[in-house]
């Protein structure tokens, strides 16, 4: 359950002039940027920053996120904006753990506390197509995010939400996640025989 906390975001930072005509420009669904474009990737690879949460032009992005990850040529449980092209702190994730498994917006979401009890998993991206590999992330995050009052709300995940979360705000991180495949070789793990081992069919739904 989401709890509000007893403070307000009061971030003003505000879109550039070229992100406002990214998200302004047309409607529906937006380009999604790939890491086998220079230009592309560097954006991937840059650290977004925190938006100010009742900037109307949030909603606009939000929705415009939505018909993307939702469109069939390249459909996914979870998008930042960052693969969009805009360096802001602001994702789209499927909540499987809810019993509409909608997709919800996160603006200027953190992960302020991770369990340190991993599963593994398949994952792919939208930015790296063709490319799936099996990561290690924390099976249950403590969230915390801003509404578009401003007012902080946090609240636990975990399972397969909880692994699309870390995957999106990793991306606002500038962390791709062949990354944390990098990470996870480095630095071996203990396999205990209660943990969950995930996999996905050649052509589910991509992060």
């Amino acid at each position: 359950m989401a709890q509000k906390t007893s403070t307000k975001q009061k971030n003003e930072t505000t879109f550039a002039a070229h992100e406002r005509k990214l998200i302004t420009d047309g409607a529906g669904t937006m380009h999604v940027y790939l890491v086998t474009d220079e230009k592309e990737l560097a954006v991937l690879t840059t650290i977004s920053e925190d938006l100010n949460p009742t900037d109307p032009l949030v909603q606009n992005l939000a929705a415009r996120m939505l018909a993307t990850v939702k469109d069939e040529a390249h459909a996914g449980v979870g998008i930042a904006a960052p693969q969009v092209g805009i360096n802001k702190n602001l994702i789209l994730v499927q909540r499987f753990d809810k019993a509409e498994q909608p997709f919800e917006s996160y603006i200027n979401p953190k992960i302020i506390w991770r369990s340190t009890l991993l599963r593994t998993g398949a994952e792919g991206c939208l930015s790296i197509p063709d490319r799936r590999e099996e990561v290690e992330r924390s099976y249950a995050i403590r969230l915390q995010y801003a509404l578009p009052t401003g007012d902080v709300m946090e609240e636990n995940v975990e399972g397969f939400t909880a692994v699309i979360f870390q995957h999106e705000i990793d991306h606002l991180l500038g962390v791709l996640y062949p990354d944390r495949v990098d990470e996870q070789e480095a630095t071996p793990s203990t396999s205990l025989n209660t943990s969950i081992k995930f996999s996905a069919k050649d052509g589910a739904p991509r992060l």
